[in-house]
């Protein structure tokens, strides 16, 4: 599949550089931590109106923040392709929008409100243009996507409800693979407890539960487990993980505490079940409790199920030819390092999505940066996607 010079360029003239900038400044200038993304979805919803794009705003299950839902149909036979963005970032410190030789800094530049800014820009140019051969584009933003402070759910309810197209793009940071397989996440907190009070090691703090040791068994049987999942594995994803990344007790060096903390990540593969995976930890937790008269307590925290799409699939297709069209070469088939809403639309709606946005820096921190060549690139190739996509079917 090939796409034709004179589109490619009509395209790019038609890609505003001070629009779309303007566009990620006024999204980032709000501060969005996840659940809190309300004021940035209205502001994202007037730029959209006062486009001339028809806008909806559907509470899918998250009233606080209703999500932002605009369409463009040509009104000819086609698919529909989805741009899908979240308008939340982590709960860091706010840093305002700023632009400084090219580039774009401020909370959400990089993940994902530059990358929000580009899929409308995007949507802009087609429609300015007229470009787009049939079919249409439905643009979709939403809260409660950063974990663990939300869990998905706006998405799910966006995709329960029925806002969902044929294929789907998302503007992330990653931007030199097409992810065409990902791995489920779950964070797990686990707490120990024992009964009492905490007590000095020579009134009695010896002869009570070690919470301690009851956490070291943990660590330990959840190390045993890492090296039996790492013979679970796949060309292109790796391998099957559980990592504990925090452990935490007491208050001074000769005192029995009350509580151990602990946690982690546990990650796997197309073919696990999140059932399985729970209960596999669970029945750890359980064991161990038992074991050592302690109290044990797990929570997960449930992120986005694993994910694999076909290779061929129509939206590769056409990603790819965009892709070749903007940068001259093909990406690599590859795995999605992390999760994000792409698996979910994967494994829960059943429809092709891509991860693809611009190449910036920083994210979950307080330096995120991207460069505003970055962003045009983005918007150009999700237009050259929409039309081989759209057009094609």
């Amino acid at each position: 599949m090939s796409l034709e010079t004179q589109t490619i360029e009509r395209l790019r003239r038609a890609i505003r550089t001070d629009r779309l900038v303007e566009t990620a400044v006024a999204l980032i200038e709000i501060p969005s931590p996840t659940r809190s993304a309300r004021r940035v979805a209205d502001r994202l919803a007037d730029i959209l109106r006062s486009d001339r794009f028809e806008v909806e705003r559907p509470d899918a299950g998250w009233p606080e923040s209703p999500a932002v839902v605009a369409r463009y149909l040509t009104g000819r036979a086609g698919r529909t392709l989805q741009f899908d963005g979240h308008l939340d970032t982590v709960h860091l410190r706010f840093v305002p929008p700023r632009v400084v030789d090219d580039t774009l800094f401020g909370s959400g530049a990089s993940d994902m409100k530059g990358g929000v800014a580009a899929m409308v820009e995007a949507a802009r140019a087609l429609r300015d243009t007229q470009s787009l051969p049939a079919g249409g584009l439905l643009l979709t933003a939403h809260d409660h996507h950063e974990s663990p402070w939300g869990d998905g759910r706006q998405l799910a309810g966006l995709i329960d409800a029925g806002f969902i197209g044929d294929g789907v793009l998302l503007p992330e940071y990653l931007c030199d693979r097409i992810p065409v397989i990902g791995r489920g996440l779950i964070i797990l907190e686990v707490a120990i407890r024992r009964d009492g009070e905490p007590v000095h090691e020579v009134l009695g703090g010896i002869d009570q539960p070690s919470v301690i040791r009851a956490g070291a068994e943990i660590v330990q049987r959840f190390a045993d487990l890492d090296r039996e999942l790492s013979r679970r594995t796949h060309p292109m994803a790796g391998r099957e993980t559980l990592f504990v990344g925090s452990v935490a007790a007491g208050e001074i060096y000769n005192q029995s505490p009350v509580e151990f903390r602990l946690s982690g990540t546990r990650r796997w593969l197309p073919g696990t079940s999140r059932d399985n995976v729970e209960r596999e930890l669970r029945g750890v937790l359980d064991e161990v409790a038992s074991q050592t008269g302690t109290h044990v307590d797990g929570v997960f925290h449930f992120v986005r199920d694993a994910y694999e799409m076909d290779a061929d699939n129509p939206l590769v297709t056409a990603f790819q030819a965009a892709h070749v069209a903007v940068g001259g070469r093909p990406l690599p088939l590859g795995a999605k390092p992390f999760v994000d809403d792409g698996n979910a639309f994967v494994s829960h709606a059943r429809i092709p999505a891509i991860t693809h946005g611009p190449a910036g820096k920083g994210a979950h921190t307080l330096n995120e940066e991207v460069p505003v060549a970055e962003l045009e690139r983005t918007a150009l190739v999700y237009a050259l996607a929409a039309i081989a996509f759209c057009g094609a079917g």
